[in-house]
């Protein structure tokens, strides 16, 4: 089916619906942290399928951190043409060997699941939204970070 024309959005908004739905999802183990702007970030969105990309990282992230640990969520726009969103764990990162295959339909280091989150979270960033998403960093026993650049 087609699409709704993404609209400019508060993705401030966004994320804080994405910390309200995992607080009551996690346990306190797990805590999320925010580093937003002062000020509201309006993007072009579509708000419902970007907070779903955002939830599932976040939950890939709980699954990491075996359930305990710190999920942090930054939006920065202090550059002129693009808007960074991260979303950062203190999981157990990933496999170097496995970096390249994470956004692959069917992948998956997880017992259980069907590999397709990533996949369609790159979708939706890329062909969507017409942004970026990739691994920023990773690093065993650390965590890793996830990188969307959306343009202004």
């Amino acid at each position: 089916g087609s699409l709704p024309e993404p609209v400019p959005s508060s993705l401030n908004e966004v994320m804080e619906h994405v910390i309200s739905y995992m607080d009551r999802r996690t346990s306190a183990k797990v805590k999320m942290i925010r580093r937003f702007p002062d000020h509201e970030v309006v993007v072009n969105l579509n708000a419902s399928l970007f907070e779903w990309v955002i939830e599932n990282l976040s939950k890939n992230a709980v699954d990491a951190m075996e359930g305990a640990g710190t999920i942090t969520l930054t939006i920065d726009d202090s550059q002129d043409n693009r808007v960074i969103v991260e979303v950062s764990d203190t999981g157990k990162g990933i496999k170097r060997k496995n970096l390249r295959n994470v956004f692959r339909p069917g992948f998956t280091t997880k017992k259980r699941g069907w590999g397709l989150g990533l996949s369609l979270a790159k979708r939706i960033v890329e062909e969507y939204h017409h942004g970026r998403i990739f691994v920023k960093c990773s690093e065993i026993g650390k965590g890793t970070t996830f990188r969307i650049e959306l343009r202004r």
